[in-house]
């Protein structure tokens, strides 16, 4: 796997965010992917765990998602344990959460206080049933640019949306396929670092296993090796930085 990064392009500050030229005509979309809303009590419980644990300091690594982040606690601990328990990680990882459920998360607590050498993001594939991926591409863009803002000196390693269903006929990973090709070009800015390791978890012929993905959307214990393995080197890379 390579790193996508290029030179730093020139940013526009517009209603509290950076905005790179990949958006800047169409910045306040009116979509629900992009308007930051909280969800019930259970997840705020876990939200505000979440800032406690923040409010402690000594946070060099966040990961950032929905339930296949958060599984980093489940089927992934183990993994976790051996790939992070000593690199100052936290989870930032929530079941369901669609990207405007992060981007609430962010402006209320989630980065208050601290400034991780590196953020890795994987969300939006529970916006591809009722987003575009045009869409859900401005979430995720939102995502980043709030990082950027918040923390500036964090270098983020966006990953591609992972894929999901049995094979390519799928429509949702099929969305995630287009809105990745569109996260991509974030990694023009130098901060920003794009990497696309789904085809690590699929067959030659583009099946998914359910070794890997017991319901063809969450990860094994065999599928988070997977994604410890494959963002390593790149890991490394930018939290020696």
């Amino acid at each position: 796997m390579q790193i996508y990064r290029r030179s730093l392009l020139v940013s526009l500050v517009l209603t509290g965010f950076l905005v790179s030229p990949l958006h800047a005509q169409d910045t306040l979309a009116q979509h629900d992917a992009v308007k930051p809303v909280p969800r019930d009590s259970r997840w705020m419980k876990r939200h505000e765990s979440m800032n406690a644990r923040v409010k402690q300091g000594n946070v060099d690594l966040v990961f950032i998602g929905d339930s296949i982040t958060q599984g980093w606690e489940g089927s992934g601990k183990s993994v976790w344990a051996k790939y992070y328990g000593d690199r100052n990680a936290v989870n930032l990882g929530i079941g369901g959460d669609r990207t405007q459920h992060v981007i609430w998360r962010l402006d209320n607590g989630n980065l208050e206080g601290i400034s991780p050498k590196v953020a890795v993001i994987m969300i939006g594939t529970n916006n591809s049933g009722s987003n575009t991926p045009e869409q859900i591409a401005e979430g995720v863009t939102a995502i980043v640019r709030q990082l950027q803002q918040k923390t500036p000196d964090t270098e983020i390693l966006l990953l591609g949306t992972f894929p999901r269903g049995a094979d390519s006929s799928d429509k949702k990973r099929q969305v995630n396929e287009k809105s990745n090709e569109i996260v991509a070009k974030l990694a023009a800015d130098d901060n920003v670092h794009y990497l696309d390791i789904g085809d690590k978890f699929l067959s030659d012929d583009g099946k998914l296993s359910r070794e890997i993905m017991p319901d063809l959307l969450h990860l094994s214990e065999q599928g988070y090796t997977i994604w410890a393995e494959s963002i390593e080197e790149s890991l490394k890379e930018l939290m020696a930085k």
